[in-house]
């Protein structure tokens, strides 16, 4: 049912949405005034960027590697920091993501973690309930009102000490189809950012901590130049002290390794540090070098942060922030503790340790976790190796990246088991985002769209070059993808049962998949043919 006869709606506003109960407590006016303002404003712009990446590939794909721009040769040799970083994000050490449900919400807050990362991006499927009600649960949680009651009648609260809220915006390439300005989607960052800072910065004031948000899908300082102005307009706007805004901004595409100097330079007022978005690079590389035969990746689970070209981007990264004065952060541990099998759960801890304990090592201010189970095990690590509160005194200056080095293809192999997992993964994580679960627990780790991309980008890859051999001889084809994916279509149907199956869109989202993988042109985005398929 249409909403427009039950909000007052700014004029050229329309909202396609349903109205649940609280909703209106949301999208008041004087919100939606300012999501219509920034999409007015700054909507043209982020068309210019998107029009921009698509020219920046056609390059690529025409034998153009990315390389350090000549153009900024003078911003990387300068001398200069970014400006001041809040007393509650001084201390970064260990960080939780998830999305914005509410239970979710509590148990991060609560979790003992530094900082609680709430996402409206890889994993939150954007329906429209989510999307809302994901709006209604933080401003809950900035209040301290946020409670829950479980169907089995276990009670949620905060506690008194909490982790540090940031909130994670959709990127520029995501547009929300159920708010239209003068008859266009807004993009989904105005809707996730503008919201969220409308209705919680006097709050956010009061309780001591301030609006901080994470960047994601950046494939440029231009896009980061963007953000700048987006933010220093909303500081005019809802008379916020300059510098209230802070961010941190992921780097999870191949080409913003190359501008890390820039990105922070244009981001100077308002940026805390970058992030190694560790599972978004990969599946950039991928894509972003889809019709090069020479950069055909082994399987997933063999790229891993040891291999060149990751271990190089992770030290860039931290040389580059540790010179600026700004926070180095290391990625995610997809690993999730394993209940009932101590052996396998201690290879899964194992596997956290070292990673957490590479990236303590090596110099970067704090790590992501995916599960509340393994903050202590995080918190230790980094307790341990990083008795300061941050590693800005190390600046890593006997570190020499070039091109070369971040784009080094890792050896390994391309094997049946690896094509099997890249299919079945990609099935039933995407059975889930189709379903409104955007974060979802399989074969002991914890994927979202991040990871998911990898899996569904690995296929097309294999499939479309001649190096797309498996280890055993065999080539990989669009035929043994399909003979697989229905071997995989028939296990899950015999785990969940014929019912469950029926319910649980796994055959949709093989649908989607297949028509991803198979078509000529690689898909910029796994989310963008699958957001159409959702209310």
């Amino acid at each position: 049912m249409s909403t427009q006869t039950r909000l007052d709606l700014p004029t050229g506003c329309s909202v396609t949405g349903t109205l649940r109960p609280g909703f209106e407590t949301i999208l008041t006016r004087e919100a939606l005034e300012f999501v219509v303002e920034l999409t007015r404003k700054f909507g043209p712009r982020v068309e210019d960027l998107l029009a921009r990446r698509a020219e920046r590939q056609k390059e690529i794909d025409a034998g153009k590697l990315p390389d350090f721009l000549p153009q900024t040769h003078a911003i990387r040799e300068r001398e200069w920091h970014v400006t001041s970083i809040p007393a509650d994000l001084q201390d970064r050490r260990v960080e939780i993501t998830g999305p914005t449900d509410r239970k979710m919400i509590i148990n991060a807050l609560n979790s003992g973690a530094k900082v609680f990362m709430a996402d409206c991006e890889d994993s939150m499927t954007p329906t429209w309930d989510n999307v809302v009600q994901g709006q209604v649960n933080l401003r809950d949680a900035v209040a301290r009102r946020i409670e829950f009651a479980s169907p089995e009648g276990k009670s949620y609260k905060l506690n008194p000490k909490i982790a540090t809220l940031i909130v994670r915006p959709r990127g520029w390439h995501l547009y929300e189809k159920h708010i239209l300005v003068d008859g266009k989607q807004a993009p989904g960052a105005f809707v996730d950012f503008g919201l969220y800072i409308f209705h919680n910065h006097a709050e956010l004031k009061r309780q001591g901590t301030g609006p901080y948000f994470y960047l994601p899908k950046t494939e440029s300082h231009l896009e980061a130049r963007l953000w700048a102005e987006v933010f220093r307009h909303t500081e005019a706007h809802l008379d916020l002290a300059p510098q209230t805004i802070k961010a941190t901004l992921l780097i999870e595409v191949i080409l913003a390794a190359f501008e890390m100097d820039e990105i922070l330079w244009e981001l100077r007022d308002y940026i805390v540090g970058l992030n190694c978005g560790r599972w978004d690079y990969i599946f950039s590389f991928i894509k972003k070098f889809s019709r090069y035969p020479d950069k055909v990746l082994p399987d997933r689970a063999q790229v891993t942060m040891t291999t060149h070209f990751l271990r190089s981007y992770s030290k860039l990264l931290i040389k580059t922030c540790h010179r600026r004065g700004a926070f180095a952060m290391g990625g995610m541990a997809a690993q999730i503790p394993i209940k009932g099998d101590p052996v396998a759960n201690d290879a899964a801890l194992a596997k956290v340790r070292a990673d957490k304990e590479r990236e303590a090592g090596d110099g970067h201010d704090g790590t992501w976790v995916a599960h509340p189970g393994l903050v202590p095990v995080a918190m230790e690590i980094f307790d341990r190796l990083m008795p300061t509160p941050n590693q800005l005194h190390r600046k890593l200056d006997d570190v020499q990246i070039t091109a070369k080095d971040l784009l080094a293809i890792p050896e390994g192999k391309i094997t049946e088991a690896g094509l099997r997992a890249n299919v079945d993964v990609s099935i039933q994580y995407m059975a889930a985002w189709l379903g409104g679960n955007g974060c979802v627990p399989i074969h002991n780790l914890m994927e979202d769209a991040a990871t998911a991309e990898i899996s569904r980008a690995q296929i097309w890859q294999w499939i479309h070059h001649p190096t797309g051999v498996l280890d055993d001889g065999r080539k990989v084809t669009v035929e043994l993808y399909r003979q697989i994916t229905g071997e995989e279509l028939a296990k899950l149907r015999a785990q969940l049962g014929e019912a469950a199956f029926a319910a649980g869109n796994c055959e949709r989202a093989a649908k989607i998949l297949d028509e991803i993988t198979t078509a000529d042109a690689f898909e910029t985005f796994l989310t963008l043919p699958a957001y159409r398929a959702i209310d």
